[in-house]
């Protein structure tokens, strides 16, 4: 038996190599990936901040913009909505006397805690610096005392010795008046946060609940249509069908819709779960999370119905799932794509479910609408056509007739 099962690996070389490639290729993707997940950079707007605090603010990740030349400012936080949004900055800071306030995005918790941990620890620093200065500033005046008292100890000893009579008298008083100066302002500074998206409350799986609807979406989607329609081939269903005049296109789209409306049920159930259990609040439309995700399983439809073309059995089908669906949610957003190496960065852009994660984050977290999120639909129409076109080709090798 276990010969039996040995020789029929063997003989299956596109099982092999998958079984051997996928692990090698998972783990090289991982490495890259994970070399740069931890250099997590932010872009802070500022507006009429003290420099000192700006300067103690510099950290590794932390990318500061002073925007206090542009026009616009208002009272009831307007600027840093539109600075936000329009720059697509994570944060914006403003100060007006002793009092800071710091507008966070609140899109991704990594890119917040990075401003906080930065504000505080610069307020630490000065604060440090401003208490070590009141502390020099003491003792220089502890120390004017001491020879004040010196003094006034030798004039003493002098009046005793009769050396000296009425000009003790008029020495007696020192001036003590530095003693309450100090070198440095403490900058006990109030700070006021609030969040443009979310808030305090947010957790990372608020950041993920987007990205996961897409990702589980695509990839039922993906294995559902792909085995079977490898199932109808290895049957012999799809070669009585190419056997008949219908035409090859009529085909693919016959597969695109029938299975298509399973997708359209998955995904409002999978919605619809996210927002019932999960709690999840959609800043932007209802129905344009709903087409995003059926674009994104319109993607996947076809991308698993090309796939199984390159499969003999529904073994080997899985087997793709290493290769086509893991990378898939790594660059997702998941980790994010702008912490990468340029070159992963250009391979994060190949990937559909980029663009899908990308449109859905900001409709449910930003409240995008259709013409935000006009660019990625686009790119996914794209996607679908391509696969399309590639199925109907594909499609040739099977015809007989």
């Amino acid at each position: 038996m276990t010969r039996r099962v040995l020789t029929e690996l063997l003989r299956d070389k596109r099982t092999l190599a998958l079984m051997f490639a996928a692990p090698l290729l998972i783990l090289t993707l991982m490495y890259f990936l994970f070399q740069g997940a931890n250099n997590t950079n932010a872009d802070l707007a500022v507006r009429s901040v003290d420099a000192d605090l700006v300067s103690a603010m510099q950290i590794d990740g932390m990318h500061i913009h002073d925007v206090t030349a542009s026009k616009g400012s208002d009272a009831d936080g307007g600027t840093a909505r539109q600075v936000i949004r329009d720059q697509d900055y994570d944060g914006y800071l403003e100060q007006s006397g002793d009092s800071l306030t710091l507008t966070l995005a609140g899109t991704d918790q990594t890119k917040s805690g990075l401003i906080l941990q930065s504000l505080k620890s610069a307020q630490t620093t000065l604060s440090a610096k401003a208490a070590s200065a009141t502390i020099a500033s003491q003792a220089a005046s502890l120390k004017q005392l001491e020879q004040k008292v010196t003094e006034l100890s030798a004039q003493l000893l002098a009046l005793n010795a009769g050396k000296q009579t009425a000009s003790s008298s008029q020495s007696a008083s020192p001036s003590t008046s530095s003693s309450g100066q100090q070198s440095q302002r403490n900058p006990s500074t109030t700070v006021t946060v609030t969040y443009l998206y979310g808030d305090a409350d947010s957790t990372f799986f608020d950041t993920l609940v987007p990205i996961m609807m897409g990702f589980v979406i695509f990839f039922f989607v993906f294995l559902i249509s792909g085995i079977a329609l490898l199932h109808e081939r290895t049957t012999g269903t799809l070669a009585r069908l190419l056997a008949t005049p219908i035409r090859r296109r009529e085909i693919v789209n016959g597969y695109l819709f029938g299975y298509g409306i399973v997708a359209i049920i998955q995904t409002v159930v999978v919605v619809s779960y996210t927002l019932l259990v999960f709690k999840t609040e959609i800043l932007g439309s209802l129905w344009t999370v709903m087409l995003i995700n059926l674009m994104v399983a319109a993607c996947a439809l076809t991308l698993g119905l090309l796939i199984s073309t390159f499969a003999r059995t529904e073994f080997q089908m899985m087997q793709f799932i290493p290769i086509i669906v893991i990378p898939q949610i790594f660059f997702s957003g998941i980790i994010s794509v702008d912490s990468m190496p340029r070159w992963l960065q250009a391979v994060a852009h190949a990937m559909p479910l980029f663009w899908g994660s990308h449109a859905m984050s900001d409709v449910v977290e930003k409240g995008a609408g259709l013409s935000q999120i006009a660019p990625d639909l686009g790119v996914l129409a794209a996607f679908i056509v391509v696969f399309l076109v590639l199925n109907v080709l594909v499609m040739r090798k099977y015809r007989r007739v």
